[in-house]
Parts: structure tokens; C-alpha cells; sequence
């Protein structure tokens, strides 16, 4: 399979509760070997879009692909190349670890799964809890069995919804490295986080849910770029009095600029009647993914652009 195929095609699809349009008209894809974050407040559509995609939420309008197969007509066939990591927990009842994989194993008709069990174990840190009942085991640990049952079949397509909701650092950063291993490894993955540095740390491109609406269709670069700013503060050997319209602080010999991320420093200077030789320290601090966001879901709710 070419690296350019996408696993997943979603066109113009629209998912309504009642008179509540949680999803209106969103299309983007997913290529092979790529990683998508969708990125939006509570009640934006990110799991409605999941649900309709893994095929436990029904969809009127649109149409979703996966692998080439129709997650309505060849609903078999789409179901086998998806794995969903939920966001919620499961206790299992009275399962260990172990016997819960087997049984999922089972679910996608393979017969003996024992190298890729143990292999998912060990990967996810699951081993020496293998015997253990799934209930007893703390949020972060339920939280990796969720991820093994979701690779048991080595699927084309992960769907991660708030995969590292509620658990620590560090554990956070060990299912990083490994979500990009399995990018690595040619898995296509569709994360949704409400952590903007995880989603900038891993994404290769993004989408912005507002409303049900995909606002942005880019990259984390490409966002900050477009949606950024750079906070600049020039600190010069001899006071001046600027009227820039985009200074937001003053002493005179310090000056505090919100610039667009494309602004220049020879124009700032220019504007400023500022001599390179005047100029004692130079300091920026720059936008990052959560700042842009923030940024942008904040303008929507204040009415703003």
C-alpha cells in the first residue's frame, strides 16, 4: 500500500441528535501512516464523529471509508481494519488481563493470538500484570488494556479519544513513544486530546471543531503561523516614545510589541526610528498550539473573528 492511500475518507458528514446537529457537513482524510488530531471543546462533535466512524453511532447524511470499505454497506470489513481506544474505563468484572485479550481475540475470529498478546503486554508495560483482575487495576494500567484490545487485530486505522485522559506524566509520554511507533510501524491514527502539547507533539496534521463545524483543516506550524502571535520586548540603551499601534508596554527604554508570527524585526525597527546600534537586548516569547487555540475558541465565544 502506497504511503499516499488514505485509510480514512469522511465527506460532508452531518450527525443531528434529535434537533441537535452535533457534526454539520465536516470532510477530511486520513492518510496511511499519518496522525490526525481532532481538537475542540466539550460538545464541539469530536466523539460523535468517532462514533459514527466505528460504527456505534448511525449517520443520515455523508458518507465515511475506511480502508476502501463503506462503514455502512461493508460494515464487516470496515470494522476489522478500525481499533477504538474510548474514552471511558472498563473494569471488565471479575477478568484478568490476560483472559480479557484471549477473549477479544476471539471476538475478531483469531484462533491463536498468543505472540501478539504477549507482545502488546510487554510493549504497554502489561506483563507483570497479566494475571491481575482488570478491576483492580489503577486508571493508568485500564487505560493501556484499552490499547491492547484495541491492536489485538493489528487494525490500519487507531482511533484514540482522550487516550491519556486522567493519567500521569509520564505515563502520558511513554504512550506518546509509542502511538509514534506505531505511526512508524505504517498506522494511521485519529487521536482526540484536550492537551494541546500532546496533540502538537504528535500530529502530523490537525482539525478544529467548533459547533460541529471544522473550522481549520492544517498543521500545527501552519496554525501558529497563520493564528500566532510573538510577544517581543526590545530594550534600547537610550529611551524613545513610540505610538506603534501595536505596542502593548512601555517604560521607554523597554517596549513590549504583540506581533502577528510573520512580522518582521527590520520593519518593527523602521516603524520605531530604531538603530540597530541603539538596540542593548532583544527578547520573544512565541505562540504555541495551546495558545492559538485557546486563542481562537475564545474569539468564537466572545463573537470575535
Amino acid at each position: 500500500m502506497s504511503q499516499n492511500k488514505n485509510i480514512l475518507e469522511i465527506k460532508n458528514l452531518s450527525k443531528s441528535y434529535g434537533n441537535f446537529k452535533a457534526v454539520d457537513d465536516v470532510s477530511f482524510n486520513i492518510a496511511s501512516g499519518e496522525i490526525f488530531a481532532l481538537l475542540g471543546p466539550n460538545g464541539a462533535g469530536k466523539t460523535s464523529i468517532i462514533s459514527c466512524i466505528s460504527g456505534v453511532s448511525k449517520f443520515a447524511e455523508g458518507s465515511i471509508s475506511v480502508a476502501g470499505s463503506d462503514v455502512i454497506s461493508s460494515v464487516k470489513d470496515a470494522k476489522f481494519n478500525i481499533g477504538v481506544v474510548p474514552q471511558e474505563l472498563i473494569n471488565h468484572g471479575f477478568f484478568n488481563v490476560r483472559q480479557i485479550l484471549e477473549f477479544y481475540s476471539g471476538f475478531y475470529a483469531i484462533a491463536k493470538n498468543k505472540d501478539r498478546i504477549n507482545f502488546l503486554l510487554d510493549r504497554l508495560g502489561l506483563w507483570e500484570h497479566r494475571e491481575k483482575r482488570v478491576r483492580k487495576l489503577s486508571g493508568g494500567m485500564k487505560r493501556r488494556v484499552l490499547i491492547a484490545k484495541a491492536l489485538l487485530h493489528k487494525p490500519k486505522l487507531l482511533l484514540l479519544d482522550e487516550p491519556t485522559a486522567g493519567i500521569d506524566i509520564e505515563l502520558r509520554k511513554q504512550l506518546w513513544s509509542f502511538v509514534k511507533e506505531l505511526k512508524s510501524e505504517g498506522m494511521s491514527i485519529l487521536l482526540t486530546t484536550h492537551y494541546l502539547e500532546e496533540a502538537e507533539q504528535l500530529s502530523d496534521r490537525l482539525g478544529i471543531l467548533h459547533h460541529g463545524k471544522l473550522k481549520y483543516l492544517t498543521d500545527s506550524n501552519s496554525l501558529i503561523s497563520r493564528l500566532g502571535k510573538k510577544i517581543i520586548c526590545i530594550e534600547l540603551s537610550e529611551p524613545i516614545k513610540s505610538e506603534h499601534p501595536l505596542l502593548i508596554k512601555s517604560d521607554g527604554k523597554k517596549l513590549h510589541f504583540n506581533l502577528p508570527m510573520d512580522y518582521s524585526l527590520g520593519l518593527l525597527f523602521k516603524e520605531n526610528n530604531i538603530e540597530t546600534k541603539d538596540v542593548v537586548d532583544i527578547q520573544m516569547e512565541k505562540s504555541n498550539l495551546e495558545s492559538v487555540v485557546e486563542g481562537f475558541l475564545q474569539s468564537k465565544t466572545t463573537g470575535g473573528v
